[in-house]
């Protein structure tokens, strides 16, 4: 049974990116989660304790997350949960890990902009045979180049058509 889990908190530790030799894109940090109260005899918010959890991003969310989260930052994180008990000579505990699914800023506490990668279609073989093995990015000129099957196109969204129309929301 896979247990799936969303938590907010902050961005304890800088993430930690790397790439593996077999190719395989991994970033992780750490995510501090306390609760909050209002004590009525105190007439303030006080903190709860603290959560601790070891969050891992693998792939395109792995190297997304490592250009867009940074320490301090309030996440949104979901993923499924992993807990395991470790021993390490006269020291033991356990490790709540979250193998991330989706990473946002917490906008709760402040304004994000989202940039969207687009990844690059199959073309058509200009032959008639059928698909070609390549893929083909946009150039602004209008020309198109051989980018590769890994391909990745970063653009910025056009405005929607109702922001020009003066309305306030697309709804």
């Amino acid at each position: 049974m896979t247990d799936i889990i969303t938590l907010t908190g902050l961005v304890a530790t800088s993430p930690r990116h790397i790439v593996t030799s077999e190719g395989l894109t991994i970033t992780s940090f750490r995510l501090a989660s306390n609760q909050r109260r209002f004590d009525r005899t105190q007439n303030s918010w006080v903190d709860g304790d603290t959560n601790w959890y070891t969050i891992t991003a693998f792939r395109q969310l792995g190297t997304h997350v490592a250009s867009s989260v940074e320490k301090g930052q309030r996440v949104i994180v979901t993923g499924r949960v992993r807990i395991r008990d470790w021993e390490s000579g006269e020291k033991s505990g356990t490790t709540i890990e979250i193998d991330a699914e989706s990473i946002g800023h917490d906008l709760t506490w402040g304004r994000a902009t989202f940039t969207r990668s687009v990844i690059a279609a199959k073309s058509e073989s200009t032959d008639g045979a059928g698909t070609a093995d390549s893929f083909e990015t946009a150039d602004p000129s209008g020309a198109t180049a051989d980018a590769g099957p890994a391909a990745v196109l970063e653009t910025d969204e056009v405005e929607p058509a109702f922001a020009a129309s003066g309305a306030s929301t697309p709804f």
